[in-house]
């Protein structure tokens, strides 16, 4: 915080524990809220400032952070396959994919523009002006740390506002490499600060980081369990939100579709990152005409998708975050099961270690029906036609990402628009992700728009000035 790192004030500090070892692999302070306040102090001292500087200045920074992030992607891979248990093939497109945020928000840094507005009174020029909003609180995830952590502050500071980034507790030294790139790249001293909590406080800090009054905009991007209370916290002080929270991917496969590409986007979609991902395909909605042939072609790459220590031989699967959620999806697994699914392939974790699992019959009565599983596990759903298959693709109370699979492209067009998700890919994964694209979904998914120019409205306040050039008209 204020460009320099210090220990906590009442100098406590916490441990991250390997998923793939239980060793600690980090021990990283823990804030109080005499940091809050620290924090809150430091970006607001340095607004006044950075709010000031040119579109210009603010995109080399950007640019040259994007430079810098890609040198470092050796340490940043160590980093997050020790904290994470991720795979290198993971950490690297995370690491990559952050260097083309940045240098997406550099390029929006010249394009927060305003407008002239024609005014009904004589004399009267009026603009529509879009000026950086202040502090902004961002808080991101560990099951992509760098693109999501990346995410949660690059546009933010292309449009001129400080920032506080609140990083998890899972990955407390890859979200630390953020700060330090953007150090290195030359931000002024306060301009983007930093603190962890330990797992016990999180609560108590989220709520002091929303209430503080210098803070004027937070954005979350997490489970919508906790993205509800975060949007609670901010209504109670009246400060706009940007939430981007659980998933639960419908994939739509039509009887005219091609099997072979359908088979290869749903194991990608379902099992990258060992189904970690906000878009992951958890549920397949299949034409019973080609059910058994498209799930015969699933089966075939899913029991080649085994999981183990990512950093002794290379893996299709890495860990999963903890040995608890691996427990969590077995549940969900044995529930289905017991009430008529059939287990195809993988479903029995060792340690936080799981298999690409495959459920075929899935039903509503089933818990994996609806809940998000957030692992490595996709519930296949067989259906008459298209239309059961949109009805049974919005059953649910997620709307995040979704696909579409068929050679009737018109077809394909009509159901995306049907379908309630904020995302929707015709013919290929429902994991995808560009930078420019405005990001984000509907319902229990979240609210409001990551990336491109979508997401300047996010962190930008839009005031009306006038200027007038004669006498005014009043009525006293």
């Amino acid at each position: 915080m204020g460009g320099a790192s210090r220990d906590a004030a009442d100098t406590r500090s916490f441990e991250r524990i390997s998923p793939v070892t239980g060793a600690v692999v980090t021990r990283t302070a823990a804030a109080s809220i005499t940091d809050v306040h620290a924090v809150a102090t430091a970006a607001a001292a340095a607004f006044p400032a950075w709010s000031s500087t040119t579109p210009g200045f603010r995109r080399r920074l950007l640019e040259e952070a994007a430079r810098i992030l890609l040198a470092r992607e050796e340490a940043i891979l160590f980093s997050m396959m020790r904290e994470t248990g991720a795979t290198r093939d993971w950490c690297r497109f995370n690491v990559r994919l952050g260097a083309e945020i940045l240098l997406d928000a550099a390029a929006q840094a010249t394009q927060v523009t305003g407008s002239l507005i024609p005014s009904d009174r004589p004399g009267v020029t009026s603009y529509a002006v879009r000026q950086p909003s202040g502090v902004c609180l961002a808080m991101a995830p560990w099951n992509a740390p760098i693109i999501l952590g990346v995410r949660s502050l690059a546009i933010a500071l292309a449009c001129g506002n400080t920032v506080i980034f609140k990083g998890s507790e899972l990955c407390p030294a890859t979200h630390r490499h953020i700060v330090d790139v953007l150090a290195e790249a030359g931000f002024p001293a306060g301009v983007v600060n930093v603190l962890f909590n330990a797992p016990a406080d999180a609560s108590l800090i989220v709520e002091a980081l929303i209430a503080h009054p210098v803070v004027r905009r937070v954005n979350f991007t997490g489970s919508t369990r906790v993205g509800k209370i975060i949007a609670e916290k901010a209504a109670r002080h009246l400060k706009r939100c940007l939430l981007e929270l659980g998933g639960k991917a419908a994939f739509i496969i039509d009887d005219d579709a091609d099997l072979d590409e359908a088979a290869r986007a749903a194991a990608f979609g379902a099992f990258f990152n060992q189904g970690q991902i906000c878009m992951s395909t958890e549920r397949i909605i299949v034409s019973e005409k080609v059910a058994d042939r498209f799930v015969e072609k699933l089966l075939a790459r899913a029991k080649t998708l085994t999981a183990g220590d990512p950093d002794r031989v290379h893996m299709p699967l890495g860990a999963m975050i903890t040995a608890e959620a691996a427990r969590r999806v077995r549940a969900l697994v044995e529930d289905a099961t017991a009430k008529g699914a059939l287990l195809l392939s993988g479903g029995d974790p060792h340690d936080a270690f799981m298999d690409a699992t495959v459920l075929d019959h899935v039903t509503q009565p089933m818990r994996i029906y609806r809940e998000e599983s957030f692992g490595p596990v996709c519930a296949i759903i067989r259906v008459s036609d298209m239309e059961e298959a949109v009805t049974v693709a919005n059953d649910c109370e997620y709307g995040l990402s979704s696909s579409v699979f068929t050679a009737d492209i018109a077809k394909g067009m009509e159901i995306a628009r049907r379908l309630e998700s904020g995302i929707c890919h015709i013919n290929s994964a429902t994991v995808a992700d560009e930078p420019q694209m405005p990001f984000g979904g509907v319902k229990a998914s979240g609210y409001g728009r990551f990336g491109g120019a979508a997401a300047l409205d996010e962190f930008t306040e839009l005031r009306w000035i006038t200027v007038s050039t004669g006498p005014g008209s009043y009525p006293l």
